[in-house]
């Protein structure tokens, strides 16, 4: 642009760039060129296939979705354009998209809860079903929960007594009955025999807790390990880059000319979709025919199945669950520290809640929480990271469905691969049977033509050696010195006569290339034999 005195002059734009923006109103935010694209980013090449293509349905990122250190920022499919792929690519997948909708009815199963209304015979009820399932004197379990005896005590046992043990308010009027103990029935005097523990609910909470702690951090330090190594995987695989990169080039290709063309990057879910698009003969899919291509030509881009080895064990995290596992954890731990606090000198000599929980306990499990924190923190920073990495929008996409989508996508990719080398065994079989049949058939009839040819060639030299002899013994003499000795016959048959059948078997055709030298001989012969037999 040149600014002269009526104004700026717009000068023409070099040669190959596109023409700027018109000026005036909603100019600057109109349509955005390849200068406004992010980063760096260069236009995509725009594809123009010769024929109708069948489309990919994938989820596209916008540019402005993008950050700096996007993944999607820095691939370059184009690399991998060559010519041939491309070929390839309009061969097996180049004709007019069809489109089959499975209609399916859903029935949705509605469960029904009843809603029990909890009473005191029903407490008594169940309250008795849990005692008769243990078997044990009423004062053995009162022993076993004040000592904290973690040999006896088990986690559904204190899980069960949590779950039908009466009320506070209903123990502490259980108390009063504690000389009419011999009337009461079995469930009211296991009440009056627990009544006499301190803070019974609560114990029972912080002994199941503790019971339950050493499970629960064996499960969550696994969980956070796999997520951890799977953002590592999925972040770091240079195999599984190329990958993209080979799916982005394919994609932009078959889609050219629709609104899915010239696409920066894609959501990772739509690897599943590979396998949704047909051949034009039906008889492959996109996700065969890129394993394919991977194992033909980029057969380093096969090790990503093997790069993503923590995806799988991934894929089974619910970020949401682990979550509330820790939260339920801190106020857990928060809880038995304020009841520790508050905690009286006990009456009972036996009652080791104290020491057990407050000593061998708490602290330990508090260090090992922290250890769990520091581990989801960071877990967290790393899946953010991949989320930011690949585009993915976190509000749309969990920790489970990401790599539920990779682990998927994994398996279904080494599958194709299988079922693609399954497949070349049986097109091999079939091409050896078929040269088997027709070598046997070239074969058989070699040797027919030779067996003809044998025939042929031991009949010319029959013939041949029968017109030699003959006519040695007409030149000779020999054949009429017999006839000379024997009586006269008749006058009427003295005269022969040489029908052509006599000697039918000299006539007939014999080789083509002496079939002239046997018709003279022939004549000469039955010359002769007229002859003679005149003479005679």
């Amino acid at each position: 642009m040149v600014w002269t005195q009526s104004g700026p002059l717009m000068m023409p734009p070099p040669f190959g760039a596109p023409p700027p923006p018109p000026l005036g109103f909603g100019g600057a935010l109109g349509s955005p060129t390849h200068h406004a694209l992010p980063y760096g980013l260069k236009p995509k090449k725009e594809f123009k296939p010769e024929t109708s293509m069948k489309r990919l349905n994938w989820s596209k990122i916008r540019p402005q979705e993008m950050s700096e250190n996007s993944f999607w920022v820095l691939v370059d499919e184009d690399q991998y354009a060559k010519p041939e792929l491309l070929s390839r690519v309009a061969v097996t997948f180049g004709s007019q998209r069809t489109e089959e909708e499975n209609l399916e009815d859903k029935k949705s199963i509605k469960k029904r809860i009843k809603e029990l209304k909890v009473l005191d015979p029903k407490i008594a009820q169940n309250l008795s079903i849990f005692l008769g399932s243990f078997r044990l004197p009423y004062h053995e379990i009162r022993r076993m929960i004040l000592e904290v005896d973690e040999e006896l005590l088990t986690e559904p046992m204190i899980q069960n007594l949590v779950k039908h043990l009466p009320e506070q308010e209903q123990l502490n009027a259980l108390a009063k009955y504690e000389n009419d103990y011999a009337n009461l029935s079995e469930p009211e005097q296991f009440g009056v025999v627990m009544s006499s523990v301190k803070r019974l609910h609560p114990r029972l909470s912080h002994i199941l807790f503790r019971l339950q702690f050493e499970e629960q951090v064996t499960n969550l330090r696994p969980d956070i390990l796999a997520v951890n190594t799977a953002c590592d995987e999925v972040r770091k695989s240079r195999s599984f880059g190329r990958l993209l990169e080979l799916v982005l080039l394919l994609g932009n290709y078959m889609n050219a000319g629709s609104r899915n063309a010239q696409s920066y990057g894609f959501d990772l879910s739509s690897l599943c979709k590979l396998k949704d698009t047909k051949s034009a003969d039906q008889k492959t899919t996109l996700l065969h025919f890129l394993a394919q291509v991977c194992e033909e030509d980029f057969p380093d881009v096969i090790k990503f199945v093997d790069d993503l080895e923590h995806v799988d064990r991934a894929s089974r995290v619910s970020a949401e669950n682990l979550e509330k596992s820790l939260r339920q954890m801190e106020r857990q731990l928060l809880q038995l520290e304020r009841d520790l606090e508050t905690f009286s000198s006990p009456d009972d000599p036996n009652d080791m809640f104290f020491t057990k929980m407050a000593i061998s306990f708490t602290h330990v499990a508090r260090e090992q929480y922290a250890k769990l924190v520091i581990m989801h923190s960071n877990m967290e920073t790393l899946y953010q990271n991949v989320l930011e990495y690949f585009a993915v929008d976190p509000k749309k996409t969990s920790v489970e469905e990401l790599f539920t989508d990779l682990s998927n996508f994994r398996s279904m990719f080494a599958q194709a691969l299988k079922e693609n080398l399954r497949r070349r065994e049986s097109e091999e079989k079939q091409r050896r049977a078929r040269a088997a049949k027709e070598k046997a058939e070239r074969e058989k009839q070699e040797r027919q033509q030779k067996k003809r040819r044998l025939l042929e060639v031991n009949a010319e030299n029959d013939e041949t050696g029968v017109m030699d002899s003959l006519l040695e013994a007409l030149q000779s003499g020999a054949a009429f010195r017999d006839r000379r000795k024997r009586a006269p016959r008749p006058r009427e048959n003295q005269q022969m006569t040489i029908s052509p059948s006599s000697y039918r078997q000299v006539l007939r055709p014999v080789a083509h290339g002496k079939a002239k030298t046997l018709k003279s001989r022939t004549t000469k012969t039955a010359s002769m034999l007229s002859s003679d037999c005149i003479r005679c």
